[in-house]
């Protein structure tokens, strides 16, 4: 995998992926783990946490804490979130010293390759949660899902990127069916306010589990799966819902 999207490109987050887009998003996945709580949310840890837009919407009084491995995208985070924590730090062994009522893991899954780096992080996961708290993992695609396809996205003169403009192509496609992965070329065309037009590839290899390995992580650290509400779950796709048991 490159790093362009997550280091070089950071700055150009507000355009490739505005934020005001991940509103009903990031309603639906505080709904989600308070369900797994059984309670209102007073403190949450999201790892590989990025641009941080999940983050926007969430509640100025929700204590939220911001985990990413790349110093760039913490930076385009802070600049949407001032007032929130971030913490530079890798996922699979993280030890902020604290508990959280809920741990979440959104797309960021999707770069844990090897099965060792899903435990290690699903560890951390369990390892932050107070007793009762949720854990909960959202997949971009499960394997039993998984079709060759492609997204497109961008947007132009917003106001936090005046005069700038971005448009990206994601194709996502399966070179060696079986090995546990699939790549993502992804294309961008960036356009600066001065009108210069430049054209960017990019490549990422995912993860490719099956439902039944993404359980089994889980339950690894000891977790119980809860069932997410299921007009909930039906709008976020593929839900791994989990609760830290109180004893």
């Amino acid at each position: 995998m490159s790093n362009r999207l997550y280091e070089e490109l950071a700055a150009w987050w507000p355009l490739l992926a505005p934020p005001e887009d991940y509103a009903d998003e990031a309603s639906l996945t505080l709904a989600i783990l308070a369900h797994g709580r059984g309670a209102p949310l007073g403190s949450l840890l999201e790892l590989g946490s990025g641009a941080g837009q999940l983050a926007l919407h969430m509640p100025a009084d929700l204590d939220v804490v911001l985990l990413d491995l790349s110093p760039a995208m913490l930076a385009a985070s802070r600049a949407w979130n001032p007032g929130r924590t971030h913490v530079q730090a890798d996922m699979r062994d993280a030890d902020l010293g604290r508990r959280f009522d809920a741990v979440l893991l959104h797309d960021a899954v999707m770069y844990l390759l090897e099965p060792e780096d899903l435990a290690a992080a699903c560890a951390t996961a369990a390892r932050h949660l107070v007793p009762g708290g949720a854990f909960l993992v959202l997949p971009d695609v499960v394997e039993e899902d998984f079709r060759e396809g492609h997204v497109a996205g961008g947007a132009a003169d917003l106001p936090t990127a005046p005069g700038r403009a971005a448009r990206m192509l994601e194709w996502h496609w399966d070179p060696v069916p079986g090995d546990g992965r699939y790549r993502v070329d992804m294309a961008f065309l960036l356009r600066e306010a001065d009108g210069t037009v430049r054209c960017l590839h990019d490549v990422h290899t995912m993860a490719l589990r099956s439902r039944a390995a993404l359980w089994a992580a889980i339950r690894g650290t000891g977790l119980t799966p809860v069932e997410a509400p299921p007009h909930l779950a039906a709008r976020c796709g593929e839900v791994f819902l989990a609760r830290k048991p109180l004893g």
